[in-house]
């Protein structure tokens, strides 16, 4: 089994970290607001509870690495780089979003910050995510694809197709899987023979750990023992991510095959409110000081709101662009 490598965090990571994850959860929340007065239509997947996961990654990546999700990727493409008031445009079908607003909640691109979607397609991100690993490797750099999925992903046949090419060929991928424990509706233990989803690469020769996604260290440090291992030669790794989403699968799940108990339950390991108590209690920061963190996220919120508002739907005629590309100008 390979050891996460143990390195504290500083006090600007953790103050970074709280100020990304209040962003995320903030955001998320005034999407699923705006969506139950209709200003969002289509598909809405809120990332609310998973917040670690991403910003811990976020951590380790360096300079060159990329990033591919599935749907529920808000919180993705935030920390890739592009500003919270594009990614609600395009939410909120804006032609300032970041995708012209014909992209919508699923289907998000940031390529200069190497964030490849935002995938509809349950799976469909993994082999996509695996290939651009291999040009990673075909062109001979130091870089890494952390290729996210969901724990409803690993039963689908294109993972393991991926997963086999990836330790055939020895790829620089760290595979992630987010396991929120009910896929779209049903719970892990009623989906797959074997529920420690780290395992499933054993048939592949790709090691696997479990981690607790809930806490900002163990998945820094899980990752950063990952990407280690991966950019010295060592091959995919895969990690699962063990996590909680607080609200349904999509904005139209009432998510009614689970307990309030058990929702409540879970939230006492709420992850924002871990890194929250760390910094007090740790005298990294005092109260005032987050609450001006807080008062920022806030204002950032709210300009997003008010920008997407403003902002223009698209003209008729970009029904007709970014269909066909001319491969000469490729």
């Amino acid at each position: 089994m390979l050891k996460p490598k143990v390195q504290a965090l500083s006090k600007t990571d953790y103050l970074e970290s709280y100020r990304k994850m209040l962003l995320i959860r903030r955001f998320e929340e005034k999407c699923g607001q705006l969506y139950g007065m209709g200003e969002i239509g289509g598909f809405c997947h809120l990332y609310i509870g998973q917040e670690a996961i991403i910003t811990g990654v976020e951590l380790v990546k360096q300079k060159g690495d990329s990033t591919i999700t599935s749907y529920r990727d808000h919180g993705h493409i935030i920390l890739s780089g592009i500003q919270p008031k594009y990614v609600l445009a395009e939410l909120m079908g804006r032609a300032t979003g970041c995708s012209k607003g014909k992209g919508g909640s699923m289907h998000m691109f940031n390529i200069p910050g190497k964030f490849y979607g935002g995938h509809g397609i349950v799976g469909a991100q993994v082999p996509i995510g695996t290939g651009i690993a291999f040009a990673e490797k075909y062109n001979k750099t130091n870089n890494i694809c952390f290729t996210f999925m969901g724990d409803g992903a690993v039963n689908q046949g294109q993972v393991y197709e991926a997963f086999n090419m990836a330790s055939l060929w020895q790829l620089p991928v760290v595979y992630i899987i987010e396991n929120n424990e009910y896929s779209m509706g049903t719970s892990v233990a009623r989906s797959t023979a074997i529920t420690d989803l780290y395992k499933k690469g054993e048939s592949f020769g790709i090691k696997g750990q479990q981690v607790n996604g809930m806490n900002l260290d163990e998945v820094y440090n899980h990752v950063q023992g990952a990407a280690d291992f991966v950019r010295n030669g060592g091959g995919p790794i895969l990690l699962e991510m063990k996590t909680y989403r607080y609200r349904g699968h999509s904005m139209s799940d009432p998510a009614k095959y689970r307990s309030k108990e058990e929702v409540d339950k879970n939230k006492e390991t709420d992850p924002i409110a871990w890194v929250k108590n760390h910094l007090v209690t740790n005298n990294l920061a005092h109260e005032e000081e987050l609450k001006v963190i807080e008062k920022q996220v806030k204002q950032t919120i709210q300009e997003a709101v008010e920008f997407s508002e403003n902002s223009p739907l698209p003209n008729v005629e970009e029904l007709y662009t970014d269909i066909f590309s001319d491969a000469a100008n490729i």
